[in-house]
Formats: C-alpha cells, sequence, structure tokens
C-alpha cells in the first residue's frame, strides 16, 4: 500500500467508488505532468446529492463545511482512478471553490476549508494550495459546493 494509503486509513477515510457515465465531459483530463479536475460536488456513490441548499439559509457554515469535504473526497477517488496511486500527487496548484450561497453570506473561505483541511489531513505540505472561494447565486441541483482543481502529477 502506498504511503498516502495508509494516511488515508489512519485517519479512517473511505474513499467513495463511482460509476463514470457520460462521455462529453470528463472528471479529469492528465496533459504531461498536471492533472485538471472537472467541478465535483458532494454526491454519493451512485451521483445522488447528499447536500442539498444554500449556505447561510438551509445550512449552516458547518454543514456546508462537510459538504465541501466531501466534494474532496470525491475528488480524492477521481485522482487515484485517473493516476492509480495518490503517491503520484505532487502538489496542489489551484483550488476553485463555489459555493451556493444566500444574498447576505460570506463564508463562502470558511466553507472552503472542508475541501482544503482534508487535503492537508491526507497529504500535508503536497495538500497544500492557492484557493479562491467564491458565492454562486444557483449550482447544479441547489447543491451547496462545487470545487475543481488543478494538481501537478509525479512521473
Amino acid at each position: 500500500m502506498s504511503e498516502t494509503g495508509k494516511r488515508i486509513e489512519q485517519l479512517g477515510i473511505r474513499l467513495p467508488v463511482r460509476s463514470r457515465k457520460g462521455t462529453g465531459a470528463v472528471d479529469a483530463v492528465l496533459k504531461d505532468d498536471m492533472l485538471y479536475l472537472s467541478a465535483h460536488l458532494p454526491v454519493d456513490a451512485d451521483g445522488n446529492p447528499v447536500y442539498i441548499g444554500k449556505a447561510g439559509a438551509e445550512l449552516d457554515t458547518e454543514t456546508a463545511y462537510e459538504a465541501a469535504r466531501l466534494c474532496g473526497l470525491n475528488m480524492l477517488a477521481t485522482i487515484k482512478d485517473y493516476i492509480g496511486e495518490l503517491d503520484r500527487v505532487d502538489y496542489f496548484v489551484k483550488v476553485l471553490g463555489l459555493v451556493n450561497s444566500a444574498g447576505d453570506f460570506s463564508s463562502q473561505p470558511a466553507v472552503m476549508n472542508g475541501f482544503s483541511d482534508l487535503m492537508v489531513e491526507v497529504f500535508g505540505k503536497r495538500g497544500q494550495h492557492a484557493r479562491s472561494a467564491m458565492g454562486a447565486y444557483a449550482l447544479p441541483g441547489n447543491m451547496p459546493v462545487a470545487v475543481e482543481a488543478i494538481v501537478r502529477i509525479r512521473k
């Protein structure tokens, strides 16, 4: 088992296993040593929303934080699917988090810490990243968070 795989096991994290449907837009594109990850949502293994609603209205910041963390778990599963071993992650370059926000909600960075904290738990310094956390008027299925990333991969 890889070092990162052992770390995930020690943290008690179970990565979701998903069926990847469709042939148009894909979850990730690997070009040279860069992995470009499409927006990941807080869904279960069947693609059904686990969290629904706007941060600051139907969901509090802590619940939206958990939704962002689930986006991260789904992204880890995608990365593993695309590159094999998570030890091949050199570092996270850039993350964009969109938070489905009520009109007066301004704690998008606190919500996105759910994703960022998970990456540091799993990868240590390799999981630190530049990040934008932005409010969105609406997201697919009225889900609270969508996260995309660019990750450098080791050869």
